[in-house]
């Protein structure tokens, strides 16, 4: 059986091709997944204020929740009103790096560092990980 790591980095790559799916399947071109991609990594800025303010708006940035809100917003005006069409595929680039990011182990961050993640150790603390 798989561990709840594995999970969610299998997860994530499911996300990340449902995304390029979607991305195309609107009529977007695929690439704005990849000019936008590290985008979103502007998240962590907030690390140069010390590791908590670091990992608010780093995990802020990399939660689907905010990019599910866009996403949302997006097709309600899709459907009643003219739509935003840089709405949608922001909305859709965001929850493609954040599942990336995860399929890579790259998870929400603690307030112990950068490093320390839910989904484990990365970088150097990996390899002092006891």
């Amino acid at each position: 059986m798989l561990d709840p790591v594995q999970t969610q980095r299998i997860e994530g790559v499911v996300v990340a091709a449902f995304a390029v799916v979607v991305t195309v399947a609107v009529g977007y071109a695929w690439w704005w997944l990849l000019a936008l991609f590290l985008v979103f990594d502007l998240s962590m800025v907030g690390y140069l204020r010390g590791p908590r303010v670091g990992a608010f708006c780093y995990n802020l940035g990399h939660s689907y929740a905010l990019p599910a809100l866009l996403g949302v917003v997006a097709v309600a005006f899709a459907a009643f009103r003219d739509p935003i069409d840089w709405l949608g595929i922001l909305a859709i680039a965001w929850a493609f790096h954040i599942a990336v990011d995860r399929a890579l182990g790259y998870g929400l961050k603690t307030t112990e560092g950068f490093e320390h993640t839910h989904l484990g150790r990365i970088g150097k603390a990996k390899g002092s990980a006891r």
